[in-house]
């Protein structure tokens, strides 16, 4: 009899169309009391995730990190953060995800590392040590500024003086975030030797960080200014043309798709932080690169039927294979962000149309429940972003919070304590427990619809045509084989036609006609 594991083992594409799920470790369930989620917490909440269906699982960065930016300052690229458990609990959750039939992708940071990582220890001592060159060093100006005019991502210059070599280093965030300098040799190789690492660990796919600012124009060139407007953050005010999504990051991303490919049945799946986002996609996923590439492009203020049409097009050109999300870890909710706060119906038609695209999809941790952005106070604060750029921007913390197991306690289930975020006592009604049993729930809507994605090779895997678009609605055919549906989203307040003979999946058509907050996805008769 063929168990879960082994049939994982027979699926080289099963990325194709696959529901992975964004699990932030931080603040999925703490199994010991200290007020933070960890790796003993993943594997409790394996069952609930399993009855979920989705077929993997994205963790946010496990390894060791002094946790300037959450994580995302990596100290040792082949530990496990102590705090989150140790390398055995690792082992003990990749093998328990698998005999579940869930696959689990890890997020590797390559474009910088921590301040406080050994390799930027040594490469900041003197400018003739062996890792002088592992990261990215100038002179200054005559004047003694920073060697070009580049920002960055969390404000001030992307460049911070070093008083021991006289040079500044490059930072395209924080500056305890020093980037790689990854157009040496010696760099790439260390990082393809990560890859190795976790890949031999049983690691099923790589999430990799902000994949397009790898590369940087070793001609350090300046930034010309953006027609941008209002903006809280300097950073915008300037088109990114020498500081991200250089060419030189296409041959790397070659090399990387080698090792997955050596190893077999691996996943590359990238980040794409620019402008173009949609291109830059679709070239990212190009043959021999990544696999599949999502960005920010349905992260956006608003829900537009005809932006999400031209988004899903253009992105699949040359038969690039994209990866949509409608919210993750850096964005507001998109409850909160598309103002569907406490509509159950809007809710389930967004959710219904995020499992309906053409693509991958990635499910936010608590999106399955309808969560909307938490309001954490000012003292709480820990993003640097907001702490930074308050009150402008109220920063990424929101989203980050402890997911509401139950409508219990301050911590809502997610801990014996409080939690390193506060856990939002709006969130109560719409924990785990209270959704779990209640028919037609937020959570069982979820549910339903991961299982007729997983049933349905057309939306897994079909063609994708536009039948029809406007501000507030859309209707699209997916084709694969013999089956074809047609899938209709109405969220305006005005009817549209939907005259679609067949067997509907999932939703409701009254009359011919989709009503406000009404979708349907209709198996075509033949």
């Amino acid at each position: 009899m063929e168990t879960q594991d082994s049939a994982l083992k027979t699926n080289s594409e099963w990325w194709r169309g696959a529901v992975i799920y964004e699990v932030y470790v931080r603040s999925f369930l703490d199994s010991n009391g200290d007020g933070e989620g960890d790796l003993r917490g993943v594997i409790e909440g394996l069952s609930y995730l399993e009855r979920l269906g989705v077929d993997a699982i994205w963790l946010t960065p496990i390894s060791p990190s002094p946790n300037f930016d959450s994580g995302y300052d990596v100290s040792d690229y082949y530990g496990i953060a102590p705090k989150l458990g140790e390398m055995a609990d690792f082992k003990h959750l990749v093998a328990d995800a698998h005999e579940r039939g869930i696959r689990v992708i890890l997020d590797q940071v390559y474009s910088h590392s921590s301040h406080l990582h050994p390799w930027f220890k040594e490469s900041a001592s003197s400018r003739d040590n062996p890792k002088a060159d592992w990261y990215v060093w100038s002179d200054p100006k005559p004047d003694g500024g920073p060697p070009n005019n580049w920002l960055g991502r969390f404000g001030g210059y992307a460049w911070e003086w070093n008083p021991v070599r006289k040079q500044y280093y490059l930072h395209n965030f924080l500056t305890e975030q020093p980037d790689l300098n990854l157009h040496n040799a010696e760099v790439r190789g260390e990082i393809l030797k990560i890859m190795r690492h976790w890949f031999d660990l049983g690691v099923d796919g790589l999430r990799l960080d902000v994949v397009n600012f790898l590369m940087h124009d070793p001609e350090l060139r300046d930034n010309p200014p953006a027609a941008q407007e209002g903006a809280t953050n300097p950073y915008y005010m300037q088109a990114h043309v020498y500081d991200r999504s250089r060419p030189e990051n296409l041959p790397f991303l070659r090399q990387m798709r080698d090792v997955a490919d050596q190893v077999g049945d691996r996943m590359l799946l990238g980040e794409i932080s620019c402008d173009q986002q949609v291109e830059r996609m679709a070239e990212y996923t190009g043959p021999g690169l990544l696999h599949t590439a999502y960005s920010f492009e349905l992260l956006g203020q608003k829900l537009n039927g005809g932006h999400i049409a031209d988004a899903i097009t253009r992105a699949g050109a040359n038969g690039a294979w994209p990866c949509w999300a409608f919210s993750n870890h850096d964005v507001v909710r998109v409850a909160s962000r598309w103002g569907v706060t406490g509509r159950v119906d809007r809710i389930k038609l967004l959710q219904a149309l995020l499992l309906c695209l053409r693509g991958t999809v990635c499910l936010f941790q608590g999106e399955e429940l309808g969560l909307p952005h938490a309001d954490v106070p000012r003292h709480h604060l820990q993003d640097p972003e907001a702490i930074r750029f308050w009150p402008n921007h109220r920063g990424r913390d929101g989203a980050r919070t402890p997911m509401p197991w139950t409508n219990e306690g301050e911590s809502l289930g997610f801990s014996e304590c409080v939690g390193w975020l506060p856990a939002d006592a709006a969130h109560g009604p719409l924990a785990i427990s209270e959704q779990e049993a209640k028919e037609g729930s937020i959570l069982n809507h979820a549910r339903a619809l991961i299982q007729v994605r997983k049933q349905s090779a057309a939306i897994r895997l079909g063609s994708w045509e536009v039948l029809g678009a406007d501000d507030e609605w859309l209707i699209f055919r997916r084709v694969f084989a013999e089956e074809t549906l047609v899938c209709g989203f109405n969220w305006g307040k005005v009817p549209i036609s939907f005259e679609c003979a067949g067997k509907c999946l999932a939703g409701r058509v009254d009359s011919g006609v989709i009503h406000q907050d009404q979708y349907a996805i209709m198996r075509v008769e033949t």
